[in-house]
């Protein structure tokens, strides 16, 4: 495929966004005419159940050639959506977003000023979310400040999939093969020049997430084991900790057995450390079964993602 046949190339990922997607292709062809930049903009469909399809075609049939449309075989997945999209694209730089109109196109033209000033990559930065309950801003603020202190390399906070990369960044992106994919984090490993653009989220003008709980959980598991050895860490450090425990106590033991008339009893005790440390043990080779499970996905070496469709 030709490359840099644009400057910009907008990629957005979208599933069953049948009430957003016509307002957001209008709001981003009006900003991207008035960056005054040669612009593509590519469409993935997650294989959506609605009719956001149907959408998408309507407006490839009524729009310029520049605009082009990705159908996914099935729902993949937001993360592989988004590389479906990145490997689509022939711009000198992608820029990378929803299209649920949560996070604003007017940053959009920052992002390009920034990039043609030298930045490698431009991403921003969410300095208020509306919309959010409690409990997903506390524990996306947990899941960021954790990821920051596992990784070893600079992992900026409050940052989503919303972003900007020069054409020598896609390179290297479209080169790394992993199934089990964080984008955001694979980003941040790649290095480069960069800057953070602040900006507020809006909450859904329509629709509903479709980030659920579990989804959010998986996506947190999914960071934590591409970018971290920390869990297998803090497994060990726990047995280590279990099995200091239990030396000092088998200590005890001989010492009453030896020294005084004292006698251990108690059936309840024994069985509650025999069932938590049985606990540890299965949660340590449960952990360790993803690592190896992710291991086996990446060696079977299957596509990331089956396309049905381009338009």
């Amino acid at each position: 495929m030709a490359k840099d046949l644009y400057e910009v190339s907008l990629v957005s990922p979208l599933y069953n966004e049948e009430d957003l997607i016509e307002k957001f292709y209008q709001k981003a062809v009006s900003m991207l005419e008035t960056c005054g930049v040669s612009y593509e903009i590519i469409l993935v469909d997650d294989g959506s159940t609605d009719g956001s399809f149907e959408k998408l075609r309507q407006i490839k049939e009524s729009g310029p050639q520049k605009v082009t449309v990705v159908k996914l075989a099935r729902n993949f997945g937001h993360q592989l959506a988004i590389t479906a999209g990145i490997r689509q694209s022939q711009g000198k730089a992608v820029v990378v977003m929803d299209s649920d109109l949560q996070d604003p196109l007017e940053v959009v033209p920052q992002f390009i000023e920034k990039w043609k000033e030298g930045y490698d990559i431009v991403y921003g930065i969410r300095t208020e979310r509306k919309g959010e309950t409690f409990f997903k801003k506390i524990s996306a603020k947990i899941f960021y400040k954790l990821m920051k202190f596992a990784t070893r390399f600079e992992f900026p906070e409050n940052v989503g999939d919303f972003y900007l990369m020069d054409r020598k960044v896609v390179d290297v992106f479209n080169t790394m093969q992993e199934h089990h994919r964080f984008i955001r984090g694979m980003v941040a490993w790649m290095g480069f020049k960069r800057h953070g653009i602040g900006y507020v989220r809006e909450a859904r003008a329509a629709g509903k997430t479709k980030f659920g709980f579990w989804r959010m959980i998986k996506f947190s598991f999914d960071a934590a084991t591409s970018f971290s050895f920390l869990p297998l860490r803090a497994i060990a450090f726990v047995g280590l900790v279990i099995s200091a425990l239990s030396f000092l106590g088998i200590l005890l033991t001989i010492y009453l057995r030896l020294f005084t008339t004292v006698t251990i009893t108690g059936w309840s005790s024994l069985m509650t450390v025999v069932l938590f440390i049985g606990g540890i043990q299965l949660l340590s080779v449960g952990l360790i079964g993803e690592y190896v499970a992710r291991i086996g996905d990446d060696v079977k070496a299957r596509p990331l993602y089956t396309i049905q469709q381009v338009l």
